[in-house]
């Protein structure tokens, strides 16, 4: 069978846009090419500032995980002076934190993955009664989603529906016309939800997106000492905790179900998970969530992370220069090239741990601290490989990143109402300081690590006569996404991609899947390329 280019461009994300290229012979991806087409260039913004301006530039990378850069960026500085924070700051950081986690896994999971599972449009053939009984949802309320749905038909107002793969039918979309009516329900109702989880940020962060509450020493919230803010927060989160548990985690077990070919493709080797959630305010304190390294998918040695180990490639990228440098050095400037060439293809850099690809995001998290005796997630893993029938080591797969990043949510929804009830003790016994004063140190540098909803993020900054020298920002769609090293290893969605099943070249949602379960964003353009007569046909994907 002749070899077929296809390309999905841009599959956008927040931090940027992302083209893909992959060559498929015999419905099976032989080679990929993960290409990053935008230049940001946060990092020379930065160069001069005061270093306590970085966490109200930064964040502005990214509105979804919003908050993480300005969490990394804060900790950067604490790192650069070895300072604590006091322990009212650390428990409203974890709870800010916590449900930034729960807001943010829930819009991926149905308004950015779910419709490479769910035909929408086969919904409206759907028995309302017989779908109910899938899950929480009622007759009545299943009825009028799909009047609401059919509305949309009649009046040709599918709107990002309309060019979605499923339309007409396609053979790797497997759920009856009740589950699709179901998912597509909870869809809708998860709209509701994620606004009500942003208030609840907002509460301690002043606002949401982008909230203004961190300084190196503390947050500046004091009205987050009161009462009836905190029990408001609490009241919040019980309902996101409630829809995680009756909808979230019934639905991926429900697409587990049905697509368990998702847990036979799309793997990587090593994994690499940062430590979160700090236990006290101290600067070394332990985490809740450990770090830890997998190699080869072996999961009985997690060895230990080291972030000297970290190191940035470019000899794939659109920068100068050929030899990987330390996070703390300037990269020598951007250097476009060819769009299209293989040499040089990516905006991205290629992030390597001790000279390795390594993937990171809840799916490093869950496997890491599973192997190492978390409870809370030995106890999610087995009961979610028992409701599936997979075994562990089928968690390496695009099935197992989409479970993973559930089990990451209900583990830490599970863990918030501690945090709250030891912050309200804490505050009881007096204590309502939320910070310490913090001195810039002249001259310094400090690494701040947060372990992001997408996975590990580093901001790495050199302060020198007072000002920001220089800061390097590594993010997880960058591990995740980066084009090959100088050793031409491919890097993690590229490896993922290798060897993926492709029924359909003209709508290759098994991309898609593979794609999204490392979690960008956003519709995409794909263009297929037969490389036999050079026709090239033009779609819209979900």
């Amino acid at each position: 069978m002749a070899t077929q280019k296809i390309v999905v461009d841009p599959l956008t994300r927040i931090e940027g846009h992302l083209r893909i290229e992959v060559e498929v012979e015999n419905n099976k991806i032989k080679n990929a090419y993960s290409v990053s087409t935008l230049y940001r260039g946060i990092e020379t913004i930065l160069k001069g500032r005061d270093p306590r301006d970085a966490a109200m530039f930064t964040q502005r990378v990214c509105g979804v995980c919003t908050y993480t850069h300005s969490l990394a960026s804060t900790r950067s500085l604490e790192n650069a002076t070895k300072f604590d924070i006091p322990t009212n700051a650390n428990y409203i950081r974890n709870l800010v934190l916590g449900i930034q986690f729960l807001h943010d896994h829930l819009v991926h999971f149905y308004h950015l993955h779910a419709l490479d599972f769910v035909d929408v449009t086969a919904a409206l053939k759907a028995d309302p009664v017989k779908a109910s009984k899938l899950g929480v949802s009622t007759p009545e309320g299943l009825k009028a989603v799909q009047a609401k749905l059919q509305a949309f038909v009649k009046g040709e107002q599918l709107g990002i529906f309309t060019n979605a793969y499923f339309i007409g039918g396609h053979p790797a979309y497997k759920l009856t016309p009740e589950q699709n009516l179901l998912l597509t329900s909870h869809y809708l109702d998860a709209l509701r939800m994620q606004v009500e989880i942003a208030r609840g940020m907002a509460l301690f962060g002043g606002k949401n997106p982008h909230p203004q509450f961190l300084i190196p020493g503390g947050v500046t919230c004091y009205e987050g000492l009161e009462p009836q803010i905190i029990k408001h927060y609490e009241e919040i989160f019980q309902k996101a905790k409630k829809f995680i548990n009756d909808y979230y985690l019934a639905d991926v077990l429900l697409v587990a179900s049905v697509y368990g070919d998702c847990a036979t493709y799309g793997g990587t080797k090593n994994l690499m998970a940062f430590g979160e959630f700090p236990i006290n305010g101290k600067i070394d304190s332990e985490t809740a969530f450990k770090s830890g390294i997998i190699l080869n998918q072996d999961l009985s040695k997690v060895h230990p992370f080291d972030k000297g180990k970290i190191e940035e490639h470019v000899r794939h990228s659109w920068y100068v220069g050929k030899e990987p440098h330390g996070p703390f050095d300037s990269d020598g400037g951007p250097k476009f090239t060819d769009l299209h060439g293989e040499d040089r293809y990516s905006w991205c850099k290629a992030p390597r741990y001790d000279n390795l690809v390594m993937e990171t995001g809840p799916l490093a998290t869950v496997v890491s601290n599973y192997a190492q005796g978390n409870e809370i997630i030995k106890k999610l893993v087995g009961a979610v490989l028992k409701a599936t029938g997979l075994k562990p080591e089928q968690l390496f797969s695009t099935l197992g990143r989409t479970a993973a990043r559930c089990i990451e949510t209900v583990a830490i929804s599970e863990m918030i109402q501690d945090w709250i009830d030891g912050y309200r003790d804490n505050i009881a016994k007096g204590d309502k300081v939320i910070n310490f004063p913090w001195t810039n140190p002249g001259n310094a540098k400090g690494v701040g690590l947060v372990n992001a909803p997408r996975g590990g993020l580093s901001h790495w900054i050199n302060i020198e006569e007072k000002k920001i020298a220089n800061m390097q920002l590594i993010v997880p769609t960058t591990w995740n996404c980066g084009p090959r090293d100088a050793k031409g290893l491919v890097g993690p969605v590229e490896e993922a991609l290798i060897g993926a099943p492709v029924v359909d070249a003209a709508r290759p949602v098994e991309i898609l899947r593979v794609v999204h379960s490392f979690d960008p964003c956003i519709a995409c353009a794909v263009h297929v390329i037969d490389l036999e007569n050079n026709k090239t046909r033009e779609f819209k994907v979900l």
